[in-house]
């Protein structure tokens, strides 16, 4: 007796979804996403906008993307997402579809339906594919852990904290302003 098959799918998959319907490819398998919040697009801006003028005020080189923005993580047709925040500093990187290879820094804002996502499937795919941050903000546990998969550092904040950026040393972001 053979067993059924898996269905694999890939980034053709995706772009056929229907007009509205939004998903992730991790690993060939299509992992639907909800709609966010109104408290996830709030601190979805406000973050964007601080890292957006920070850049834009030093005249960097990097350039930061809001979802929805296709992050392509390895060099296949089996992995697409679309991180809440991508910060991406080698412009070869970026076509018109959207960033091909990891992204120098990463942050997603937890929703009930992320949780395991967030904190360790998109894990191990960033680490592996090559992020050198990432960062994922948990509003119902007022919590931000930062990974500096650079160094093999972790840390852990509270909405209350200023915490540094590690791509970026002069760069502080306060939380206190961040969810209001």
């Amino acid at each position: 007796m053979t067993l059924p098959q898996e269905r694999i799918y890939t980034t053709d998959d995706i772009y056929n979804l229907p007009d509205g319907e939004r998903a992730e490819l991790i690993d060939g398998q299509i992992y639907y996403m909800a709609p966010p919040t109104r408290r996830h697009q709030l601190i979805t801006g406000n973050l964007f906008t601080i890292i957006n003028t920070y850049i834009k005020s030093r005249e960097g080189s990097c350039e930061p993307y809001i979802a929805p923005f296709a992050v392509f993580l390895n060099a296949d047709d089996k992995n697409y997402v679309e991180p809440d925040i991508s910060v991406i500093c080698d412009k070869s990187k970026l076509t018109d579809k959207g960033c091909n290879g990891a992204p120098d820094w990463i942050i997603e804002i937890v929703s009930s339906g992320s949780r395991r996502m967030d904190y360790y499937t998109k894990l191990f795919k960033y680490r592996t594919a090559g992020v050198r941050e990432y960062w994922i903000v948990d509003p119902d546990k007022k919590r931000i852990t930062v990974y500096d998969l650079e160094h093999g550092d972790i840390d852990e904040y509270s909405f209350s904290d200023t915490i540094n950026v590690g791509i970026y040393p002069d760069l502080c972001i306060d939380f206190n302003n961040i969810n209001n």
